[in-house]
């Protein structure tokens, strides 16, 4: 009898709306400040936005981040500044996605995806080179590597969690949206409790 009542219950369970995913098929939407994979991004002329202060490799509590910046060459610069990130690693192995990186550039050079879901077949591959982080020179989007598991929307809103003040944090600043434009994406919008046309000052 018992068996019975067993079928029983799988069978009506078969005619109940499912709670579940087609993994990995179809995934659960994406939060907009999802903590992924880092990308180096340029601006909309081209150009590196890394500067190879390291501030972000000082301030990572992994250190999982080695950068090496170089003097930019006078007659082929790859940066608007006087040095540029020659050596850019991040290992994947160490990397927690505090994002603390992000919050400490101060040219925006890297942001995170919403990729998350990627898998090594060898340790170096877990270490990302310059090469494997800056964005495609002609579109602006993240290179997809082959054993990356990358969806639509997953390269949106990769600013998400820039900070709207200036570096100082400078009360003047709040409202105004202070990234500057991306190769691609142009400028990001505007999130919540940010007005694009908001002068300096107004609000609180």
């Amino acid at each position: 009898m018992g068996y019975l009542r067993g079928f029983a219950v799988t069978f009506a369970k078969m005619f109940e709306k499912r709670v579940t995913v087609p993994y990995p098929d179809a995934k659960r939407a994406k939060p907009e400040r999802l903590h992924g994979r880092h990308v180096l991004n340029r601006y909309e002329d081209g150009m590196e936005k890394c500067i190879g202060c390291e501030l972000c490799a000082g301030v990572c509590p992994a250190n999982c981040i080695y950068v090496r910046g170089a003097d930019n060459p006078v007659d082929d610069p790859v940066s608007p500044g006087e040095r540029y990130g020659y050596v850019y690693e991040i290992n994947y192995l160490r990397c927690i996605h505090c994002d603390l990186c992000v919050e400490a550039c101060p040219t925006q050079a890297i942001t995170e995806t919403k990729l998350f879901e990627f898998s090594f077949t060898n340790r170096a591959d877990a270490i990302y080179t310059k090469d494997e982080l800056v964005v495609d020179a002609e579109t602006g989007r993240p290179q997809h590597l082959p054993w990356e598991d990358w969806r639509e929307g997953e390269d949106l809103a990769t600013s998400g969690w820039m900070r709207a003040t200036s570096p100082s944090g400078d009360a003047t600043q709040v409202g105004r949206v202070a990234w500057s434009g991306e190769l691609g994406y142009g400028v990001r919008s505007p999130e919540v409790g940010q007005s694009a046309d908001r002068e300096p000052g107004e609000g609180t």
